[in-house]
């Protein structure tokens, strides 16, 4: 049977793969957009003055993901200044998606998941309520804590991205909230999807291999594959665990590979 791996972006945009495909472990999971937004500098002069990526704290109560920055980047070869992020609301799953997206999405499975997460985490309910809601004036003010000279007039507000936040059934709470990259594979291995972040490097590695465990769990154990994953994966966790050595070896053998200094 084909693998198919598929984005939280994409199954929601084009009207569920995973839901179409009518697997149980799909069961129960129901997702919330949620845009990102960031105000971007309109004056030259102003952006020429900077050439950093500055943090600052997030506000008492909001979420980690809300800690802004005043950050310099280049966007096509052309230099930038953006701060933020700002959270929106859209009821698209994509920028370029449909606004019945999050009506379509909803299934018998799902409701009370959805309706129970958002009870039981009411002040990420309400830090999202007041960041949609506010006014440019408002935005400026954030702004003008690393910038106390900023003009309004220098400055608009662009909606950067649009992401799904995962939410699932829970036995306990009813609905949870999904941070991280949630897999979902059919009982005999015929698709598996990822939902929620897209895995970074830190993580992406340990997403494949839960992958290939849940997809091809008798050929994971052979040693055809075993030897193959012995050579892109050297040393497995276990075995770092209990060896300094081979980690220092480990450290060496990458910093190589990724020609690092």
């Amino acid at each position: 049977m084909p693998l198919q791996y598929l984005t939280s972006r994409a199954a929601a945009a084009r009207r569920h793969p995973l839901e179409k495909s009518d697997i149980e472990e799909a069961k129960g999971y129901g997702g919330f957009p949620v845009s990102g937004q960031w105000l971007r500098c309109k004056n030259r002069e102003v952006i020429e003055r900077h050439h950093a990526k500055v943090y600052g704290k997030a506000a008492v109560g909001t979420p980690p993901m809300s800690v802004p920055h005043l950050d310099t980047r280049f966007i096509d070869g052309k230099k930038e200044l953006l701060f933020g992020p700002y959270a929106g609301f859209s009821t698209k799953f994509l920028k370029k998606g449909s606004y019945l997206d999050l009506m379509k999405s909803l299934e018998f499975t799902n409701i009370v998941p959805m309706i129970a997460a958002g009870l039981h985490n009411l002040s990420l309910t309400k830090y999202l309520i007041e960041q949609a809601t506010q006014s440019h004036e408002e935005r400026m003010q954030a702004l003008r804590e690393f910038m106390p000279e900023a003009r309004s007039e220098d400055w608009e507000l662009l909606t950067a991205g649009q992401r799904v936040q995962v939410i699932r059934a829970d036995e306990e709470e009813g609905g949870v909230l999904e941070f991280g990259t949630e897999i979902i594979a059919a009982a005999d291995g015929s698709l598996v999807a990822l939902l929620g972040a897209s895995p970074g490097a830190s993580t992406s590695a340990a997403v494949g291999l839960d992958i290939l465990q849940k997809c091809f769990e008798s050929k994971m154990e052979t040693p055809e594959w075993q030897k193959r994953l012995k050579k892109m994966i050297p040393a497995s966790e276990t075995a770092l665990q209990k060896s300094a050595a081979l980690v220092q070896r480990t450290r060496k053998r990458t910093a190589k590979i990724l020609k690092l200094n």
